[in-house]
């Protein structure tokens, strides 16, 4: 069956299958910023503080990085269509358990850890079976676009759509909602996704690995939010967490030496265009992240706002995305992924000046409105590019492993934006007014500035897959 008709359309088969495959990036990614205009309600609520809603902001972004690996390789003992349904369960039952906890340990461990679980155990397979199921590169470049840009619209609607339930019902109805987007992923999944592939439960596994790339992680986020603490724990957290993933990378060489299964191949990391496009992804989601929850901290905290207020200010953000989004494959008939990239980076980076010279300069709150639109242009137009990048620079045998390994990463520049920006404004708060906000907002221009110099060194033409 031909992958795409004369008009250029998927058959009606792979269509339906990428309803449900986007909409499981969209209710993950918005999971991910929607808490960020419940600061107030539910610091009030649960009896809580900023830093301690933003800590379950962390910890669910860090639970997502560090398991999506595992979750990746998963899919190959039990299959990706049961890993997604399994996944896709779990993530309910966190979602529900948010909806009722009457304190913050509980919410942490329904919507931190439990959907955070569930969407390690769900986004693998949907990056999985897109690659198995459009096999044809044009056609599969154009389904992750779609996916990847409804992952772009779930963040920045995120606050709106989260700020509007809040307001309207409470912040609890938010995620009675998420529970019943995923109960309507499961009923289409069950319906139109197959797996081309049987499963193999016979296939080895790397718990070791496993333990210490989670492990490794944590250590060093953990780092990161202990930063207005204790610089001592702040560094000593960050250098173990360093020093578990360096002997993380030298196990996975040893074993591969001696013929033992690996969590992660090292044939990953010999890709020069993947590594840089990681590296390119990573800054993307902790500049969408961190501008989300920074922006949304401030004018809850420092100018009063509620949750739909804070909302509305968002539609900025998520206008110029979504435009950006939709013009994404038009972008991509004229001009190189690299060139995308670099330009999605130079846009976001001046989304950023104009948002802080703006705001600083005014009260009003429309001052928020041209930076956070020129954001989401800026980076609706480069998060398809750097997933094509990354997913297509190999072959079937390693989509398992570059799915996961390259959603970790997208996870771990999410959860770096809610710990790096949100620990400096966290820090300030109470302080000079607009110090700490503006100071956490450059954090996330030096970002940009990074992501610009890695997408600046992408090879201009795909490089072959190392053996």
């Amino acid at each position: 069956m031909a992958e795409q008709t004369r008009a250029g359309r998927f058959p009606a088969e792979l269509r339906r299958a990428l309803i449900p495959f986007a909409l499981a990036q969209f209710i993950c990614s918005f999971a991910g910023s929607n808490m960020n205009v419940m600061i107030n309600d539910i610091s009030e609520d649960l009896d809580t503080t900023v830093a301690g809603v933003q800590l379950a902001i962390t910890i669910f972004l860090l639970v997502m990085a560090a398991l999506m690996i595992p979750g990746g390789k998963l899919t190959d003992r039990i299959g990706r269509k049961r890993s997604l349904s399994a996944g896709l369960l779990v993530y309910a039952v966190g979602a529900l358990l948010s909806a009722a906890a009457p304190g913050l340990g509980l919410l942490i461990l329904g919507n931190s850890i439990l959907e955070g679980i569930g969407t390690a155990m769900l986004i693998p397979p949907v990056y999985i079976l897109t690659t198995l199921l459009f096999t044809e590169m044009t056609s599969r470049a154009k389904a992750f676009g779609l996916i990847s840009a409804l992952g772009g619209v779930g963040a920045a609607t995120g606050p709106l759509i989260g700020g509007f339930i809040t307001t309207v019902i409470s912040w609890r109805a938010a995620f009675v909602f998420q529970a019943a987007v995923v109960l309507l992923i499961a009923v289409l999944s069950r319906r139109w996704v197959h797996d081309p592939l049987p499963p193999d439960p016979s296939r080895p596994t790397d718990p070791g690995g496993a333990v210490l790339s989670a492990l490794g992680l944590v250590l060093f986020v953990s780092g990161i939010l202990a930063a207005d603490d204790n610089g001592w724990v702040m560094l000593g957290l960050m250098v173990a967490g360093a020093a578990v993933l360096a002997w993380f990378f030298a196990s996975m060489r040893a074993k591969e030496r001696a013929g033992r299964p690996v969590l992660l191949s090292t044939t990953l990391f010999r890709n020069r265009m993947s590594n840089l496009g990681m590296l390119t992804q990573c800054a993307q989601w902790l500049m969408l992240m961190g501008t989300s929850f920074v922006v949304s901290a401030y004018l809850q905290v420092e100018r009063g706002y509620n949750a739909i207020e804070t909302g509305v200010v968002f539609t900025a953000t998520t206008a110029g995305l979504l435009l950006s989004s939709l013009a994404a494959e038009r972008f991509a008939r004229r001009r190189a992924q690299r060139t995308l990239i670099l330009a999605g980076f130079l846009v976001t980076v001046a989304g950023v000046v104009l948002l802080l010279s703006l705001v600083l300069a005014s009260e009003s709150v429309w001052a928020f409105a041209p930076g956070l639109f020129v954001i989401g242009f800026g980076l609706g137009g480069m998060l398809t590019p750097s997933v094509n990048v990354v997913q297509s620079a190999f072959g079937e045998d390693l989509q398992g492993e570059i799915s996961g390994l390259s959603r970790s990463v997208s996870n771990l520049g999410s959860a770096l934006g809610g710990a790096v920006a949100g620990t400096i404004l966290v820090a300030g708060i109470g302080t000079q007014p607009g110090t700490a906000y503006t100071l956490a907002m450059l954090a996330v221009a030096v970002t940009g500035a990074i992501g610009l110099v890695a997408a600046w060194f992408l090879p201009r033409a795909p490089e072959p897959a190392p053996v």
